[in-house]
C-alpha cells in the first residue's frame, strides 16, 4: 500500500496514527489479553472445591460458601471442578445447585458452571422458546461474539437441541431480519489488519450510499453483506466516510431507510462496531434504570463478559453515567443474588 504525503516524516507520523487508532478499546482484548475481572485463581484446589460444595449443597450450608467458590474461578478451572464432582461424587454439580438455589442466584450459579458456549446457546434458546420471540438477545448475542465463539455455539447449540441454530432462528424470525442474524451466525467477520485498505473503505461507503433517494431502497443484500463480514477498524472508517459523503451520520441513514427488527439490529451493530465495552455499559444501565430491573439481561451480561472486557465496561459505565456500575448493582439488587454479581463486577470504581 502506497501512502502519499509531504514528506517521509509526515507519512511515517500518519502510519502511525493510522495503526494507533486501529487498536480500538473493544478490540484490545485479543491483543494485549483479557480485560475481564474473573482471572485464574493461582492456588486452585479442585478436590477441595468439590468437598466444599458438595457440603454445602447437600448440607443446607453457608450459601456464601458456593458464590465465593464459584466466582473465584475462573470457567476453565469451573469445568475442572464440575468434571471432577461428576466423578467424584456420582452426581451432576449443576443439578444439586438447582436443588440447593432459586431464582436469580440459581440463573447467576447455573450460568458461571456452563461453558460460554452452552451458556450462550442456552440464551439464544430462551429468546426463541415459547409464544415470543427476544430479538434484542438474539441480537446482542450474535453481534458480539467472534467467529470462533459463534462456531462453538453453533456445535453446543447442535448437540443440546438436536438441530442447528440456523434452523430456529429462521423458524421463528422474519425476513430482512432473519438474514442478518444467519449471517452474523456464520461467524465469517474478517480478521483485523495494521493494513489499511482504503479502496475497499470508499468501495464500501459508496455501496452503502447508493440508492438512497426518497423514492429508491437500499440493497439490504449487500448492507448484511458489508456489516457481517468486514473487520470493526474497516467498518469505522467506513462510517467516517459514509458521513463525508452524506453529511450524516450512519445512525440516520438507518433510520430513514430501514425499520422494524431489522433497523433495530443494525443499530445494535453500529453501537458494538464503534465501542462494544460502551455498548454494553448503556445495555447494563438500561437494565437497572426506572423501576424493574431486567434481571436477565444484567446476568447475562456480568456472566458472558466477566472474562472478556468487563474491566473496560465498568470504566466506559463510570465515565458516561458518573457513578460506578459496582454502586449500581448495589443499590439495584439484593442479598446473595447481589453479592454475587458484586463479586463478578469485582471493585468500587471511584
Amino acid at each position: 500500500m502506497t501512502f502519499q504525503c509531504a514528506s517521509a516524516r509526515q507519512g511515517k507520523m500518519t502510519l502511525t496514527d493510522e495503526i494507533l487508532s486501529s487498536l480500538h478499546l473493544a478490540d484490545k482484548t485479543g491483543l494485549w489479553g483479557t480485560l475481564g475481572t474473573i482471572k485464574p485463581l493461582r492456588n486452585f484446589e479442585p478436590d477441595a472445591d468439590v468437598e466444599r460444595l458438595h457440603d454445602t449443597l447437600t448440607n443446607k450450608g453457608n450459601v456464601q460458601t458456593v458464590i465465593d467458590t464459584v466466582t473465584n474461578l475462573d470457567n476453565e478451572q469451573r469445568q475442572e471442578v464440575v468434571r471432577l464432582y461428576k466423578e467424584e461424587m456420582q452426581q451432576d454439580l449443576i443439578d444439586n445447585v438447582k436443588k440447593a438455589l432459586s431464582g436469580d442466584l440459581e440463573r447467576v450459579i447455573t450460568g458461571l458452571l456452563k461453558t460460554p458456549a452452552a451458556y450462550d446457546a442456552e440464551e439464544l434458546r430462551l429468546a426463541m422458546k415459547g409464544l415470543g420471540t427476544d430479538e434484542a438477545t438474539l441480537t446482542e448475542i450474535l453481534s458480539t461474539r467472534s467467529n470462533e465463539q459463534l462456531h462453538k455455539i453453533q456445535a453446543c447449540y447442535r448437540e443440546e437441541y438436536k438441530t442447528e441454530l440456523e434452523k430456529h432462528i429462521a423458524a421463528d424470525t422474519s425476513e430482512p431480519f432473519t438474514g442478518l442474524l444467519l449471517a452474523l451466525a456464520k461467524g465469517k467477520r474478517e480478521k483485523e489488519s495494521v493494513i489499511i485498505d482504503y479502496g475497499l473503505i470508499e468501495q464500501d461507503a459508496k455501496v452503502l450510499t447508493s440508492d438512497l433517494g426518497p423514492k429508491n431502497s437500499p440493497n439490504i443484500a449487500q448492507w448484511i453483506t458489508i456489516f457481517t463480514e468486514r473487520p470493526k477498524g474497516h467498518l469505522r472508517r467506513v462510517f467516517d466516510s459514509y458521513k463525508k459523503i452524506t453529511s450524516e451520520d450512519i445512525e440516520d441513514g438507518i433510520k430513514k431507510h430501514f425499520k422494524g427488527d431489522l433497523q433495530k439490529a443494525l443499530f445494535t451493530l453500529v453501537a458494538v462496531i464503534k465501542d462494544t465495552p460502551l455498548y454494553f455499559a448503556d445495555k447494563l444501565h438500561n437494565s437497572m434504570k426506572g423501576l424493574g430491573t431486567d434481571d436477565k439481561a444484567l446476568i447475562r451480561i456480568l456472566i458472558s463478559r466477566s472474562e472478556e472486557d468487563l474491566l473496560s465496561i465498568r470504566v466506559a459505565y463510570r465515565k458516561k453515567y458518573g457513578k460506578s456500575l459496582y454502586s449500581s448493582i448495589q443499590s439495584d439488587t439484593k442479598g446473595d443474588y447481589r453479592m454475587a454479581l458484586l463479586l463478578l463486577c469485582r471493585a468500587e470504581d471511584i
